[in-house]
């Protein structure tokens, strides 16, 4: 399989993987610790940041935890500096994906496919 096709069959996947909330206030986060991508969704079931994990020891976990502590640039200028906004009606899916490659390519995939609403710019 070519590398094409196999970043077109991972964002296939990504897109058809369960759809989770995030968790109510005084609730954990549930996401595995591995490497991958992941869309969050706003209450309308619009796309509003694709992301992906970079090098962090809790993968997924600890970037989706990321957001919800205002630790992000998705939350502090998308959010207002309010990632608990996440846990109203917001929802999230992810892929896990071992190769930072791969990752990178599915995610800018997504970002071109999905046209969120923020982009991580690094302004």
């Amino acid at each position: 399989m070519t590398e094409e096709r196999k970043i077109k069959q991972l964002f296939r996947q990504l897109n058809s993987s369960r759809v989770y909330k995030f968790p109510p206030r005084g609730e954990d986060l549930i996401a595995p610790i591995e490497q991958g991508i992941y869309v969050i969704y706003d209450t309308k079931g619009l796309v509003v940041h694709v992301g992906r994990t970079q090098r962090g020891e809790n993968g997924l976990r600890q970037r989706l935890n990321n957001h919800l502590r205002d630790q992000s640039s998705f939350a502090k200028s998308f959010l207002g500096k309010n990632g608990n906004r996440l846990r109203v009606g917001y929802k999230f899916r992810y892929l896990i994906i071992k190769d930072s490659r791969e990752r990178a390519l599915v995610e800018a995939l997504a970002i071109g496919k999905l046209c969120p609403r923020h982009l991580g710019l690094g302004e």
